[in-house]
């Protein structure tokens, strides 16, 4: 059979798929433009030993590929780990949201999900002691929803212009290139509104034991509105079945050295074993007209809603039952978004959400390119109709000779569609910067005091050992500002965190960033 010929064979994955095969009979070896290879181990010269030839064009395109097969890392989330797998509605919710894919119960809508780092690289440790991200899409029948969340309810700060400073604290020193105590230390010191995080993030729960074995969280307060238009703000909540477990700082660090992709492994290896991970997906729900009542701003991102005021609702179930095929395909080009939404789910106003309706589109432009909505992992399932071409690596047809402009006067092209009206009101006022509502009535330690007190023994043992070991690379001063945070959170936090100190400090035991 020549190089031209077309047959059907295994690609390895046990999927027939279309191939051409060479002389051989296999799967024949090509250029990028679809030339045949002849040899692939040998370059071409001038004799045995003689000089490379520019015209080896196959050499060259796979050197000039291999400088440019990496996109831009992410500045955050920079490592991640992903699955495929689908939401079934549990309940009916068809009175609060309108929403398609939750229009009935036993209705199932497929997703993909991707767990990360926060503040890691890609090639770092999965144990590091960090926020983990957890995002989903979901390919609904009115386009794609994304949930853009982490394992955590809050977030260290409520304004997104200390975001980028936060940011710049969790990474490496711009002189040493190192992870910088006293960068992490300092910011967080002087911003007193990341006190309920960072207690969450040294406690047991700053290592989870596996992506399985930890809950997720919208974090942000969103919108939900049904068919008559009656909306509640509510906040999303993904409750792991397979129960929470967490590592010692002692475990993360040992694993981290001899199974630093422990995470990802797991995630793995759990689905081609059957375990598959598994979520109630529940909202908590709260009236319009109770949000200016409510002793905390419900759009403050380092608050959360007590369970005891807005009890969980169930809506669903997250399954993920199916492993990628190609991480670069998929979970490196996967592109979430806040701002991903289909009709019955909206925005509030929360700052952070605000700011990241716009970030987190950027941030796919820049790493992926102008068109990241038609790589495949990232492409709804439903036709998209719009009016925006063009722009760099155009897969799709780009709407080939049709006007690219509205209004026009041909008929079969895309039109507003007045029955999906945007239903954002917005308060009036004084245009200024101002701090957030509520500001100076709110206590910043309340709600991380309600959380230490809370805590096993054990837990508080273990949190009081984390922020020890790891706020003793901090300069003398910045320790003491943030020992002066931990005294207005609690009393019995401080001392103990000040006694575990005293003891590091007259330790050999070495210091460590990683957990």
């Amino acid at each position: 059979m020549d190089a031209e010929s077309g047959s059907k064979a295994s690609n390895g994955n046990s999927k027939s798929a279309s191939v051409r095969v060479g002389s051989s009979g296999k799967p024949l070896h090509t250029t990028l433009a679809g030339a045949p290879v002849s040899d692939d181990n040998n370059s071409v010269t001038i004799g045995q030993s003689g000089h490379l030839l520019f015209e080896d064009v196959h050499l060259f395109e796979k050197q000039a590929r291999l400088n440019r097969e990496r996109v831009p890392e992410r500045v955050v989330h920079a490592k991640g780990a992903g699955a495929h797998g689908y939401f079934e509605v549990t309940k009916d919710v068809s009175n609060l949201c309108k929403a398609k894919f939750l229009s009935e119960p036993g209705k199932r809508t497929p997703v993909f999900a991707r767990f990360s780092s926060v503040a890691a690289e890609r090639g770092f440790t999965d144990l590091a002691r960090d926020v983990r991200g957890f995002a989903v899409k979901f390919y609904t029948e009115e386009g794609n929803w994304d949930m853009t969340g982490n394992n955590t309810p809050v977030f260290w700060v409520r304004d997104p212009l200390k975001f980028p400073d936060f940011v710049h604290s969790q990474k490496r020193n711009p002189k040493t290139n190192a992870k910088d105590p006293n960068a992490f230390w300092d910011f967080l010191s002087l911003v007193p509104e990341s006190m309920h995080q960072l207690l969450i993030t040294f406690s047991p729960r700053g290592v989870p034991a596996t992506y399985r074995n930890m809950n997720g969280y919208g974090s942000h307060t969103f919108k939900w509105v049904n068919k008559e238009g009656k909306a509640h703000w509510v906040k999303f909540h993904l409750v792991t079945e397979h129960g929470i477990k967490n590592l010692t700082h002692e475990e993360a660090v040992s694993l981290s050295g001899s199974k630093p992709d422990y995470a990802t492994e797991d995630l793995l290896t759990s689905i081609e074993e059957g375990n598959f991970p598994a979520w109630k997906f529940c909202v908590q729900v709260m009236p319009l007209e109770d949000a200016p009542k409510y002793k905390w701003d419900p759009f403050d991102l380092t608050k959360v809603w007590l369970h005891k005021d807005y009890p969980l609702m169930e809506v669903g179930r997250l399954v993920l039952d199916r492993n990628v095929e190609n991480y670069h395909a998929e979970v490196e080009q996967a592109a979430f978004s806040p701002g991903s939404f289909v009709p019955g789910i909206e925005a509030s106003p929360d700052r952070i959400l605000q700011s990241r309706l716009f970030a987190y589109d950027d941030a796919a432009r820049y790493r992926i390119g102008t068109n990241f909505h038609d790589v495949p992992i990232n492409k709804p399932i439903v036709k998209v109709q719009t009016y925006s071409r063009d722009g760099a690596m155009v897969v799709s047809d780009n709407g080939g000779s049709k006007p690219n402009y509205y209004p026009n006067s041909y008929d079969n092209l895309p039109r507003n569609d007045p029955t999906q009206p945007d239903v954002h009101p917005h308060e009036g006022g004084t245009v200024d910067r101002f701090p957030p509502r509520k500001w100076e009535e709110q206590d910043d330690y309340e709600q991380p005091r309600m959380l230490w007190k809370l805590m096993s023994e054990e837990d508080k043992e273990q949190t009081v050992s984390n922020i020890a070991n790891h706020i003793r690379g901090a300069a003398e001063f910045i320790q003491e500002r943030q020992m002066g945070l931990f005294r207005k959170c609690d009393g019995d936090l401080a001392s103990r965190i000040e006694k575990k100190l005293a003891e590091k400090k007259k330790s050999p035991e070495p210091y460590t960033m990683i957990a």
